[in-house]
């Protein structure tokens, strides 16, 4: 059969490598300062930690850690998980929790769990990419969501259905340290987004991913407990909250999770034991033994260790980024988001960086649905230590700066 792509369904035309990933190649490269991939330091990896919970894992339980299991998820995990969750505000049980391999199957779930071909999501402009990715698959169109509200009444929104001939059946965002533009999402725009899911009818995925990682400022409760507080019960609620341990204990396990109502649980066990079953029994079973002993200490270590390099980052872009270039001040989480002159592309600049500075970064038009965002990029300050922050910085100040003269000129 020579002709595969004939063959494909029509779904995998809306599939596209992930930017990120592609950069991530780079890292085998040793010259190349990178600021792309939205990853933690294994530094930070509790690794004598993991290390015992595997052999105690195994010495105790290995029959169970080796087995077939239920698709909801280890059992004593999910009841870790609801004493997390009530930690934030999040009354819940066991059933309104299910263990995914990582929060990116969760949004892929999600996807496939409310979306049709033709149907439109609300999602931030810039958003997740691997949002799109996961959502893509399933044909969906997209509008613009305001946090803050904007023109975009719930009739608007109707209107623009109307027109791209679907429905709107999802909104999502993320409300802590935004990847990719590291902004959090004020308490009265947190409820106004509330008040427009309830206008709308439709569910909101809460991508918490980095909701664990704050530097400073005050804490604004998760959309979830919001919503639960104005409903008085989780069960009445449509937000989805999907979570991760990939950025606070370790990324390589896979281990995420979704907290919803439990209905919308039942359907995600479903697509769950069509799909793979269940999530490493072993891993939860590490996930389990590391969290209950050591999440506390290892969100903290987290805490101070990244705060030092987004402050590193901060202060060196204020020396070497030229006047006519922004950038955002995140109070948390692995990002930082920079806004060039707007004659200037980031894929074009990157090209640029690779070839003359060596040094890497994601092009934010990779993060819009429409593709727009050219004059953006996403710097990453997780990995590169204090020296490498400074050298790049340094570089690609210099490159920017170069292309602006040459404008001028």
């Amino acid at each position: 059969m020579s002709d595969w792509d004939a063959r494909y369904s029509a779904r995998t035309g809306k599939m596209r490598a992930s930017e990120v990933r592609e950069l991530l190649k780079l890292l085998d490269q040793p010259d190349i300062i990178s600021f792309a991939g939205g990853i933690p330091d294994p530094a930070l990896f509790p690794k004598d930690a993991i290390k015992d919970a595997y052999a105690a894992v195994l010495n105790e339980n290995a029959d169970a850690a080796l087995q077939y299991s239920v698709s909801e998820g280890y059992k004593p995990l999910r009841q870790w998980l609801v004493q997390y969750m009530a930690s934030l505000g999040v009354a819940c049980t066991i059933d309104n929790i299910i263990i995914t391999t990582g929060s990116q199957q969760a949004l892929d779930y999600l996807g496939k769990l409310f979306i049709s071909p033709g149907d439109t999501i609300l999602t931030t402009w810039p958003t997740y990419l691997g949002a799109l990715q996961a959502f893509n698959a399933y044909e969906p169109h997209y509008d613009r969501l305001i946090p803050e509200g904007g023109n975009m009444t719930p009739d608007a929104y109707r209107a623009n259905e109307r027109a791209a001939g679907g429905h709107v059946k999802l909104a999502y965002l993320t409300s802590d340290f935004s990847n990719p533009t590291g902004e959090t999402i004020g308490r009265s725009d947190r409820m106004k987004l509330i008040d427009l899911a309830h206008e709308l009818d439709i569910p909101l995925i809460e991508d918490a991913a980095y909701r664990a990682l704050r530097y400073e400022g005050e804490n604004a409760p998760s959309l979830l407990a919001l919503d639960i507080e104005r409903e008085g019960h989780i069960d009445q609620t449509r937000i989805l909250y999907s979570g991760s341990f990939s950025k606070t204990l370790t990324p390589g396990l896979r281990v995420g999770w979704i907290c919803a109502a439990h209905p919308v649980i039942s359907k995600l066990v479903l697509i769950k034991q069509a799909a793979d079953l269940h999530s490493p029994t072993i891993n939860q079973m590490v996930i389990h033994h590391v969290a209950e002993r050591h999440f506390d200490a290892q969100v903290e270590k987290a805490r101070k260790h990244y705060r030092q390099r987004r402050d590193h980052m901060l202060n060196a872009l204020a020396r070497y980024m030229p006047e006519g270039v922004t950038w955002t001040k995140p109070e948390g989480g692995m990002f930082v988001w920079m806004t060039l002159p707007d004659h200037m592309d980031g894929a074009a600049l990157l090209a640029r960086s690779i070839e003359q500075i060596r040094v890497a970064f994601v092009p934010g038009a990779a993060f819009h649905a429409d593709g727009t965002g050219k004059n953006t990029i996403r710097l990453n300050f997780s990995l590169p230590d204090a020296a490498a922050i400074d050298t790049g910085m340094q570089r690609l100040g210099g490159l920017i700066q170069s292309e602006m003269e040459q404008v001028r000129k």
